[in-house]
């Protein structure tokens, strides 16, 4: 009998951190600065870029939410000076910008995860990593309750959740029953009309059950419980399990920058790495990159 644990949470501690700063930051800085985010953690940047220029008035940053592959084009082509994305550069990637002659610095700023969601009429609502590359390759294509096809919806091919699912089935070629859609909002709108898809998205979209925005997204969609192994423990994305790696589709938010060490863009990376950023991070159920922590466990079995 497969076990689903439900729920678990985690209490963050900040013993440690050091506070974002305004002497880091030039306060005569009037010109609004242009930041890359990767479409999936979207919600989190519009409440901490809220939070954020609502403490230092004189900072103005334009968020453009985009996708992975987008933001990264953007910082080589010097479109932007910082990125929001979800790993962090590769060598050859680090080696390109160093030609420049710019400062580049990268930082874990959180970890992460990738979804899966189904429609409330899908009884399907647990599955193995495995049972997720055959479906992903092609090799599964009928859900073994209904026997209804499978289809599969991204969010964007240029995507972090398009290419973590690739990296996942080694690249294998994308059947006919996987496409993509424009955004995690719009997965989450076709799996409500939609009974027989399987969905994924940046887990942001529907961590923070404080927001009445993600309330409504949670209101006819299921989350999908994972497990490592055939017939394992299932878990679904709760805080605490992304921080241990009970489930399975974990990943990070990385910051990219080479604005200079002063000036908005440097001044917004070092509040979300200090106390009250990581704080926002801590409340949208991702879990904090820069704090000690404790779990405290409170889990019921199906």
């Amino acid at each position: 009998m497969v076990k689903i644990i439900t729920k678990a949470f985690i209490v963050i501690g900040f013993l440690t951190l050091q506070s974002c700063s305004d002497n880091s930051a030039d306060l005569n800085s009037q010109a609004k600065q242009v930041i890359y985010i990767e479409e999936s953690f979207k919600p989190l940047f519009t409440t901490s870029l809220y939070t954020y220029e609502g403490q230092i008035h004189k900072y103005q940053l334009e968020a453009k939410y985009c996708t992975e592959l987008e933001a990264i084009d953007a910082l080589l082509k010097n479109k932007t000076k910082t990125i929001f994305i979800s790993r962090d550069f590769t060598k050859d990637e680090k080696a390109q910008l160093k030609l420049s002659q710019v400062e580049v610095r990268s930082e874990k700023i959180a970890d992460d995860a990738v979804a899966l969601i189904v429609n409330p009429e899908n009884k399907d609502t647990t599955m193995s990593v495995s049972q997720l590359k055959r479906i992903l390759k092609g090799e599964v294509n009928k859900w073994p309750t209904s026997m209804k096809d499978i289809v599969v919806v991204f969010d964007n091919q240029n995507s972090a959740n398009f290419r973590y699912m690739q990296n996942l089935t080694n690249k294998a070629a994308i059947p006919a029953n996987v496409f993509a859609l424009k955004s995690n909002e719009e997965v989450i709108k076709y799996i409500k009309d939609h009974p027989s898809a399987l969905g994924v998205i940046g887990v942001n979209w529907i961590s923070d059950e404080d927001d009445k925005a993600v309330l409504d997204f949670l209101n006819g969609i299921v989350v999908v419980s994972l497990s490592q192994v055939e017939k394992g423990e299932c878990f679904k994305p709760y805080q605490s399990y992304i921080y241990d790696h009970s489930y399975p589709l974990t990943r990070e938010l990385w910051s990219i920058n080479k604005a200079s060490r002063q000036g908005a863009n440097s001044g917004f990376v070092n509040f979300l790495s200090g106390e009250k950023g990581q704080l926002i991070i801590q409340k949208s159920s991702l879990v904090p990159s820069n704090s000690p922590v404790r779990m405290i466990q409170i889990s019921t079995e199906k």
